[in-house]
């Protein structure tokens, strides 16, 4: 059985693909893809709709499983790991960010935020989500429910979530898609912030403007 690490922290963590392949029948989405990706790098996922980048990043996020190939976290090839490693490799190690935001509308931001910090004490999450929001400009709203914020601050609390967690890998899936260009920037200056302090950090995207905000691009 292959166990989960305690544990992985920015800066130290690297992620390696290898002859991965992934198929829908008979639609071939990658054939023996392989890449790499180390601590403060932020690369982009590009392609046409189809080419499978929304499913390369939930194989990655153990949400999928490849046909075949391995995804090596430090490593531990992470398609092996079972249930319980799986849940402790997203609550301590990833972190997702959505066009769709993927909040809890009927709950505040703070129980948004606390969703992801359910393996901290109660005063690391405190302190966590309002260094958060004061980050993405939302300090001391952290009892409105979310289904009373515009689009653009619910993908600010997101990005809170996101910033709360401090996760190793930060999979991101079309985040500026529907935003416009002032927040779209400071989605991409939050994750080439967490890049730079030593996550890795993917991106699938059609934007040009977000290809070209990243250190490389994997066509697919």
């Amino acid at each position: 059985m292959t166990t989960a690490p305690s544990d992985h922290t920015p800066s130290t963590t690297r992620l390696d693909i290898r002859d991965l392949s992934k198929s829908f029948g008979s639609h071939l989405l990658w054939k023996n893809l392989t890449f790499s990706v180390r601590p403060r790098q932020m690369i982009a996922l590009t392609g046409p709709s189809g080419s499978g980048k929304s499913t390369l990043l939930n194989c990655i996020g153990l949400l999928e499983k490849p046909d075949s190939g391995v995804i090596e976290v430090n490593g531990r090839d992470i398609t092996r790991y079972r249930s319980r490693a799986t849940r402790l490799f997203r609550e301590k190690t990833l972190g997702y960010l959505f066009q769709d935001y993927a909040l809890i509308d009927n709950a505040t931001i703070e129980e948004n935020l606390n969703v992801a910090l359910l393996h901290r004490s109660a005063q690391a999450r405190k302190t966590a989500i309002s260094q958060a929001l004061q980050q993405v400009g939302l300090a001391d709203r952290e009892k409105e429910p979310v289904y009373q914020l515009s689009g653009g601050e619910q993908q600010r609390v997101a990005l809170a979530r996101l910033i709360a967690k401090t996760p190793a890998i930060i999979l991101a899936d079309e985040p500026t898609g529907a935003l416009d260009h002032d927040n779209a920037d400071m989605v991409i200056h939050t994750l080439r912030d967490m890049a730079e302090h030593g996550g890795v950090v993917i991106i699938a995207t059609h934007s040009d403007h977000v290809a070209e905000s990243c250190d490389s691009t994997i066509q697919l």
